[in-house]
């Protein structure tokens, strides 16, 4: 979101939301044998960076990518539900005449509603502190993805030198 309020969150032990020091803060730190001046240097070094990222954050933003809860969905998961958790008129039909239960259906659908709405309020809570939720999980997925994937190189290699079965990452006869 903002450079501001990651800075806010940071600092909000001993900083006002406006980048000045708390009073109490700085009696705390002559309290304890901090010298004024240098508490006063401190408070205005940190309030010159707190100006420099609200000036950042009114100049050049942050890129602010979107993400949604749908966007975690796996394909299967895309075809079944819509975008807030509920299931597509279409695939309840078609599995109310497979045969399967309307109650299981009905459980299907909380589920990924509970899903969609912890994913909704993470993103939103983490949003307050300045931290984009959404891009943090697309990274770590995208990492993972490339893990994988050379995991498996490596066991490609492992398999070539007869490694111990034990030792792989996978199971050799689920892995391909």
């Amino acid at each position: 979101m903002s450079r501001i309020k990651r800075w806010i969150n940071m600092n909000r032990k001993e900083f006002n939301s406006d980048g000045t020091l708390k009073d109490e803060v700085r009696q705390q730190k002559i309290s304890t044998g901090s010298n004024p001046a240098a508490v006063d240097d401190y408070a205005r070094r940190l309030k010159e960076e707190y100006d420099e990222w609200k000036h950042l954050d009114e100049t050049d933003p942050e890129p602010w990518p979107v993400y949604t809860a749908y966007d975690f969905f796996t394909p299967t998961e895309k075809t079944q539900f819509n975008p807030d958790g509920s299931l597509k008129q279409e695939y309840f039909e078609s599995e109310l005449k497979k045969g399967k239960s309307l109650g299981w259906l009905e459980e299907m659908e909380r589920r990924k509603k509970i899903d969609v709405d912890n994913y909704n309020r993470v993103s939103a809570k983490h949003a307050e502190m300045g931290i984009n939720f959404g891009q943090q999980e697309m990274q770590e997925r995208i990492g993972a993805s490339r893990t994988y994937v050379q995991r498996r190189q490596q066991m490609e290699q492992d398999l070539r030198n007869f490694e111990p079965e034990d030792s792989l990452p996978f199971d050799k006869d689920t892995a391909y």
